[in-house]
């Protein structure tokens, strides 16, 4: 007998719950194609599936054609990306994530005060490009506590730090204390400001990990939460694998295995995490329980566009 935990809370958190309804209400109330910029969400079995309905996703806005309308993704836009598509007079429907926008916000409100930004993040990464491009001024990205040892600023007086959303907190918080050693004035956010879901999430992998024998994150590559969770598994000593969805699933991980703590990433719909369950059936018979868990009510208002379908 396999014991299954299931990790709670798991799976979509509203914000992307939020940017996948503002795709499929656009698609009922203007038909497709509506034109995405970027992935909605990291994941690919959610992009396939709003592909499937008439949404075209694209890298860059010239592949839009002329007043197509457009939904920029829940990782947030770069400000040059807001001028182009308004000089191309693009209608946009704009799916950032809130706890995105405010960390955007925030660093505006730093950098109007004259002070350097510090981002802690992930280069490359969707939205730290898009938070890189809302700020006017200067902007150091920092992604390892040794990279706030080659730290060069102007004035180590003014000096300000804002943060990625689904980093770990555990991670942040020692750059934080590297940066707060160096540059002492520095000023931020509490680092409780990094999204709620990506600390609920990062927990209950914590304590699902002193209960299981082995972790399975269901999530895309992609993904920086998914990954994340994966990694926080393996740190706690439990073999941990990111798997797309049931098909990657193999027979050897499961020897001398009695118990496994599934989860999934905060792009990766539930129907995946079911799939997952089913294909567990495989390896033998399972018993499936729900680890106790937040249980999250967080809900965000729909831009005016779509408020009303």
């Amino acid at each position: 007998m396999l014991r299954v935990v299931l990790a709670q809370p798991r799976g979509f958190c509203a914000g992307v719950e939020r940017a996948i309804e503002i795709v499929e209400r656009a698609l009922r109330k203007f038909g497709p194609p509506i034109y995405v910029r970027h992935e909605i969400v990291h994941n690919r079995h959610v992009v396939e599936d709003l592909r499937t309905r008439g949404a075209v996703f694209v890298d860059e806005l010239d592949e839009i054609p002329p007043g197509s309308m457009t939904v920029f993704s829940a990782h947030g836009v770069p400000k040059s990306v807001e001028q182009a598509a308004a000089e191309r007079g693009l209608p946009v429907i704009d799916a950032t994530c809130p706890l995105v926008a405010k960390v955007h916000n925030e660093g505006r409100r730093y950098a109007r005060q004259g002070r350097e930004i510090v981002l802690i993040g992930h280069a490359g990464h969707a939205e730290v490009e898009g938070v890189i491009g809302q700020i006017q001024g200067k902007v150091h990205l920092v992604q390892t506590v040794a990279d706030v040892g080659r730290l060069q600023v102007a004035d180590p007086e003014k000096l300000a730090y804002i943060t990625q959303t689904t980093l770990s907190v555990d991670d942040t918080r020692g750059i934080i204390q590297a940066l707060m050693e160096r540059f002492p004035a520095t000023i931020g956010p509490d680092v409780r400001d990094i999204c709620y879901a990506t600390q609920n999430r990062q927990q209950a992998v914590r304590d699902l990990a002193h209960n299981v024998d082995m972790l399975l994150v269901v999530g895309s590559r992609n993904s920086s939460n998914s990954n994340r969770l994966r990694e926080i598994g393996a740190e706690l000593g439990k073999p941990s694998y990111l798997i797309d969805d049931a098909d990657a699933l193999q027979a050897e991980w499961f020897v001398g295995i009695s118990s496994v703590g599934v989860t999934a990433g905060a792009s990766a719909p539930e129907t995946l995490v079911q799939g997952v369950l089913d294909g567990l059936q495989r390896f033998g018979e399972t018993h499936i329980c729900l680890q106790d868990g937040v249980a999250e009510d967080v809900r965000f208002r729909f831009p005016a566009q779509v408020a009303d379908v």
